[in-house]
């Protein structure tokens, strides 16, 4: 454990940050979650789970918790998947 008292301010803020970002990684991994669902089911609101799930990714990599080529990628790969899904 911490010794100084600089270091056990140190460790709590950490653990804060730490309860934050697993937070906010949770809310987004449930938001793409539910936008495949949308999409392989073919529901009419796909579009709007899809690009719910957009705006917490965005808001994600903003606060830190994701890089932003990570965002990115799963954006790219989000929007992509009804054109995939479609017959022809």
């Amino acid at each position: 454990m911490a010794n100084t008292k600089s270091a056990r301010k140190r460790a709590e803020k950490s653990i804060r940050q730490r309860e934050k970002n697993r937070a906010a990684r949770s809310r987004m991994r449930t938001a793409v979650k539910k936008a495949r669902q949308a999409v392989v089911s073919g529901s009419a609101d796909a579009a709007t789970a899809v690009a719910q799930a957009v705006r917490v990714i965005d808001q994600t990599a903003q606060k830190g918790v994701i890089h932003k080529n990570t965002a990115a990628r799963s954006k790219s790969r989000l929007s992509a998947a009804p054109k995939k899904k479609r017959p022809g």
